[in-house]
């Protein structure tokens, strides 16, 4: 039987278990990305692993999301961030060189590679081969010392693509057609892995859409072949040498397939307030616009951007919308500003940000009280835009387009105008000059630190009895966002987790900081596919400093749980969920035995308010197992590295 392009992948990279489904495995890491909401407290933790530079064979630093600079937060964790990098052997990437996941796949990302990174959407490399993969930042410091990346073996679902991509279809129709078929939780323990001839009809920038938004569907990741189009886009970056061909061997199996007729997709639209909320544009044409925003990660390519231009070129925005275009990188920006296209855009009214994520974690362009924002993000959680009741949709830049010319949302089919197709350019304009490579000799560098940033907490080891009140309960498919808002107020608080706990479940329950530190030791109770969404650990961090020891949920998103783990809480699940509907917010809780529990797999809770008790699981690791008990893996590799010096 034939390999899978996935197993291929790890199976040259595994340092640790076997490929079977379920088993915890161990792979080595090539590269790793950072970016600065996240990339602050990874530079912290690698720092306090000692190590005098990074293992990997490349490492970048992005700064791209906290651009908003009104204090001195963002300013100093940029400065602490550029010398941390000269000083352990990390690239920097300046503020206006543009979004990690676009330069990334510009300048770094290679086919049969892995990548490991600390922000969800990093799987957008997987459109030219590479398996990349979201983690906490904890798990990136680690990976950037050296050590593997442990994770469950995912299945591999496989995406069979046929047929051919219709007129005004784009790669964002395919991959919102996977999520209303498999929802937000259908890709959760899974890769997912396209192949079949419709793959060959897709661009790069297709295939990036696709991969970024694997992370909505909860997958480990997501990858694409690396054939002719990767080729192709690698010549025109100046990377041929990268280039490698790798695809399924023909007689490969998948655990799990869906299959995607690429004739009969039309223009598709996530409607408020999930990504897989989907429906046909057509079924809600006519609803007003107020605002659109093309960008982010996802959708900022220059193909995007000399699409939006040609399809607004000699027309006005509708009166009623605002519009904004963001160029994911500086090559991007460059570019369109050369070939005309900048002009197009502004003599429309578009509105044109700089090159970084802004509007699409907050940051910026809120939308107006009960009015629909069109956007080509990736997410749409409810309060994510900055508007407490947002009406975010989600679409592709030429469904955005359409609703910015008509005030409406509208198929583009329907606008009457001839098809406009960008191809990938035979020859991307390369200039680097805003990537600072390390020095050869980093002794002398002084790593500068501003005085909102503070040590890494660390948690308690496992107790043998957890006695907790139940601070809160939730329901299901709470994000990260829920947890630990993102945003212009929040995110320059990421380095200094006392301030930053402050917030936590901020837009859920204002109150939780404070119950939480009056209870001592606290539990949350949720439903199903908790944590889902961003990669960010300070929405496991900061609980655990505020007094988090449990999470007890009807079941878990991936990056979460791993970050939980991280950080000394316990993550369990209810043996049976009709438990979860006997507890009630304020409960007095004991955990019974953990020790016990944690390698047995179950553990008995009892209810003291009420007098009752029910099991939870907790399908755990040796190496899980280990974490706890020693406070989570910054402790765990500390401890592993004193024992290392002390037989040396």
């Amino acid at each position: 039987m034939g390999q899978s392009l996935t197993h291929k992948i790890l199976s040259n990279h595994l340092v640790n278990g076997e490929l079977k489904v379920g088993t915890e495995i161990g792979i080595r890491i090539d590269q790793t990305l950072t970016q600065d909401a996240t990339g602050t407290m990874a530079c912290l933790q690698f720092e306090a692993l000692a190590i005098p530079r990074v293992r990997t064979e490349v490492s970048v630093s992005y700064i791209d999301h906290n651009m908003l600079q009104t204090g001195f937060e963002n300013a100093d964790d940029h400065r602490y961030l550029q010398s941390m990098a000269s000083r352990y052997g990390i690239v920097f990437s300046r503020p206006g060189n543009g979004i990690c996941h676009q330069v990334h796949r510009e300048r770094f990302a290679q086919p049969g590679k892995t990548l490991l990174g600390s922000d969800s959407h990093t799987p957008t490399a997987g459109g030219l081969g590479m398996l990349a993969i979201g983690a906490g930042g904890l798990d990136v410091a680690v990976a950037m010392a050296g050590e593997p990346y442990f994770l469950p073996m995912p299945k591999v679902l496989g995406v069979y693509l046929s047929g051919t991509l219709q007129p005004w279809c784009t790669g964002k129709d395919v991959i919102l057609e996977v999520l209303r078929q498999l929802t937000v939780k259908g890709g959760v323990g899974k890769i997912i892995e396209y192949y079949g001839p419709g793959v060959k009809t897709l661009s790069a920038s297709h295939r990036f859409t696709i991969t970024n938004m694997g992370a909505e569907l909860g997958a480990t990741t997501s990858v694409f072949p690396s054939d002719e189009r990767v080729l192709a886009f690698l010549e025109a970056q100046g990377r041929k040498e990268a280039w490698m061909p790798l695809e399924a061997d023909p007689d490969a199996s998948f655990d799990e397939t869906l299959t995607v007729d690429l004739d009969q997709l039309e223009p598709m639209i996530a409607r408020p307030s999930s990504p897989d909320n989907v429906v046909t544009v057509r079924s809600v044409a006519g609803t007003a616009v107020a605002q659109v925003c093309i960008g982010s990660c996802t959708n900022s390519s220059y193909e995007d951007l000399a699409t939006a231009a040609l399809m607004l070129r000699g027309k006005t925005v509708h009166p009623e919308v605002s519009l904004t275009l963001t160029p994911g990188s500086k090559q991007v920006f460059e570019m369109i500003v050369r070939d005309g296209f900048f002009s197009d855009l502004t003599a429309a009214g578009a509105r044109i940000l700089e090159s970084a994520c802004g509007p699409c974690i907050g940051m910026g362009q809120a939308p107006p009280t009960g009015a629909v924002s069109v956007r080509s993000f990736n997410r749409n959680f409810k309060g994510r835009s900055g508007t407490a009741e947002d009406q975010v949709y989600l679409a592709s830049p030429e469904v955005c387009v359409a609703c910015a010319l008509t005030g409406r949302i509208t198929d583009p089919r329907d606008l009457g105008i001839d098809l406009i197709t960008v191809d990938t350019p035979q020859a991307f304009l390369v200039h680097d000059n805003m990537l600072v490579p390390p020095p050869a000799d980093p002794a002398q560098v002084e790593v500068k630190r501003g005085p909102n940033i503070k040590p890494v907490p660390l948690a308690e080891p496992l107790h043998a009895q957890i006695h907790a009140q139940l601070v809160l309960k939730l329901g299901d498919n709470i994000s990260t966002d829920h947890i630990l808002p993102a945003g212009a107020k929040v995110l320059p608080l990421r380095s200094n987790i006392p301030a930053i706990s402050e917030f936590v479940f901020m837009r859920v329950d204002p109150t939780f900081p404070e119950r939480c530190r009056a209870a001592g030791s606290a539990i949350v109770v949720g439903g199903s596919n908790y944590g889902q969404g961003s990669s960010r650990e300070h929405a496991a961090l900061a609980p655990m400093y505020l007094g988090l020891k449990a999470v007890i949920v009807k079941s878990f998103a991936r990056i979460h749980r791993a970050n939980l783990i991280n950080f000394g809480i316990l993550p369990a699940v209810f043996e049976d969920e009709a438990d979860y509907d006997c507890l009630e917010q304020g409960d007095d809780l004991e955990l019974v035995d953990t020790h016990t529990g944690i390698t047995t797999g179950r553990i008995t809770v009892r209810n003291r308010t009420r007098g009752t008790s029910f099991d939870v699981t907790v399908h755990l690791t040796p190496r899980e197992q280990e974490l706890l008990l020693a406070g989570g893996l910054l402790s765990y590799i500390k401890h592993k590295q004193n024992l290392t010096a002390a037989v040396s």
